[in-house]
């Protein structure tokens, strides 16, 4: 025990460029994740609404959209496997006594990340190429591959969070292992809904927001009312779903991890009729500077009544509990993302009640600003999530078992500071290669809706389709060659 206090009051120097590191890679690598997870579902609703009724402006919507779902994926194999070799890299100490117990996740990711490159693959090559519904029905695995690699590495964390499904032997080390008991912890169902609701919601807002710009610029076409509705609506209606998700999962947090949830409320000490604080910042004697003070409201949340006690972070020993800092950062994040899930709630409403009325989008200019903020609050709200979990949880690597500091790697902290430097200028390379791509598709499939206008008049709707022949752009009219290869 003196050895935990004096390792949390005098960390090893390479601590600290370990966290950055990681902190970096999971920061980049998550802003990709609610694409890889909820774009191949956005993509064959809208593809399913093109067959189903024979909508060629639906089906081309669901073709652009799969390209930029492969593009994304491809980024997305760089910034995991960075993420895999770091786990074993910067935190062997976790990895070398835990791995056994709560390793199944990551194997789980490894075979639905492998089975989703396959999907795609298929997908990308069946337009044009396969019948129409044969064609669909190959791609209506790829949801599921996706939702399948979530759940391995939520299992993975949650298992952190709260771990279970072993025995200790006398040298501490774990044994007995049971393997439905470690990936089906207590955190595991309010943290696996909460994050999938969170990845279909942003990607939803995200895919949207790209129309509602184009709306905003006097592109009132169908192709942009369509590419903005569908995702729009999947991401209202998961809106106030994921409000009830989100209150659920801290009601667990309440139960399953009392401390972290202190450390989200800068709850000090353990009490009753506990206030509720918007925002402020905890100092190091428990008081809280600054922020909006609402009497009992912490406590009513936590069990529906104010006489509802509420574990403080004093209810521990310094050594396992937050800083005053890292609470306070926790705290910031919880406030954030519910912040934002409020105005994002206020935004579905304003939707649906235009809808509701006159069947119609919202006709307010502002409407259309928001809405294309809307996937950029999203990702923010996924990072301040994980970092709700993340530094929540300090000083514990797997909570109440191993601390960061007991876990992390012995390589000098020149080393991780000069790799986390190289990361930073890859990832830059990487982002960038990949947003000049989009944009090169963008500007290449607009090109290809302008052509037909300028050279023949408004254009067949039925001239660029991903099934059967391909008309091409700037053939004399009525001419008709074709093309058997994907666009």
């Amino acid at each position: 025990m003196l050895s935990n206090v004096i390792q949390a009051v005098d960390p090893p120097s390479q601590l600290l460029p370990a966290r950055e590191l990681m902190a970096f890679t999971l920061g980049s690598h998550i802003l990709l994740v609610p694409f890889g997870v909820a774009l191949p579902a956005i993509t064959l609703l809208m593809h399913y609404r093109g067959l189903r009724r024979n909508d060629p402006v639906a089906l081309k919507l669901a073709r652009r959209w799969s390209a930029v779902m492969a593009v994304q994926f491809a980024v997305g194999v760089v910034t995991g496997t960075v993420l895999s070799f770091e786990l074993g890299l910067l935190w062997p100490g976790m990895m070398g006594r835990w791995g056994d117990v709560f390793g199944l996740g990551f194997g789980v990711e490894a075979w639905a990340f492998f089975l989703e490159a396959v999907l795609i693959a298929i997908y990308l090559y069946g337009w044009r190429r396969l019948k129409p519904w044969t064609h669909f029905w190959l791609g209506a695995p790829l949801p599921l591959a996706a939702l399948m690699g979530a759940f391995g590495i939520i299992a993975a964390n949650s298992w952190m969070n709260t771990p279970q499904g072993f025995k200790l032997d006398s040298a501490g080390n774990p044994v007995d292992v049971d393997v439905r008991q470690a990936i089906f912890t207590p955190m595991f169902g309010p943290q696996y809904w909460h994050f999938v609701v969170a990845m279909f919601m942003t990607a939803g807002f995200v895919v949207a927001g790209v129309y509602a710009v184009g709306w905003l610029r006097g592109r009132r076409d169908r192709y942009h009312r369509l590419g903005f509705t569908l995702p729009f609506t999947v991401a209202t209606i998961l809106t106030p779903v994921q409000f009830m998700v989100g209150d659920a999962t801290a009601r667990a947090v309440f139960h399953k991890q009392p401390v972290k949830f202190a450390a989200t409320e800068l709850v000090w000490k353990t009490d009753t009729h506990v206030p509720e604080y918007l925002f402020g910042r905890l100092d190091e004697d428990g008081t809280v500077s600054g922020g909006i003070k609402i009497p009992q409201l912490d406590s009513i949340l936590a069990g529906f009544k104010p006489s509802t006690q509420v574990t403080g972070l004093t209810a521990v020993p310094a050594s396992d509990r937050p800083t005053a800092v890292q609470a306070t950062i926790a705290h910031w994040a919880f406030d954030i993302m519910v912040t934002v899930g409020s105005l994002l709630i206020l935004l579905a409403l304003w939707y649906a009640w235009a809808w509701l009325r006159h069947r119609d989008l919202p006709r307010s200019r502002w409407f259309f600003r928001c809405a294309a903020l809307a996937g950029g609050a999203c990702l923010l709200t996924v990072e301040c999530g994980w970092i709700t979990t993340e530094v929540g949880r300090q000083p514990w690597i797997v909570y109440n078992h191993m601390r960061v500091s007991e876990a992390v790697t012995d390589t000098g902290a020149g080393s991780l500071w000069s790799m986390l430097g190289i990361v930073i200028v890859v990832y830059a390379l990487v982002i960038g290669a990949f947003l000049t791509v989009i944009l090169k598709m963008r500007t290449r499939w607009r090109i290809a809706d302008e052509a037909p206008t300028a050279v023949h008049g408004p254009p067949a709707p039925e001239a660029d389709t991903p099934y059967g022949p391909r008309a091409e752009h700037g053939a004399v009219a009525g001419s008709d060659r074709t093309s058997g290869g994907a666009s």
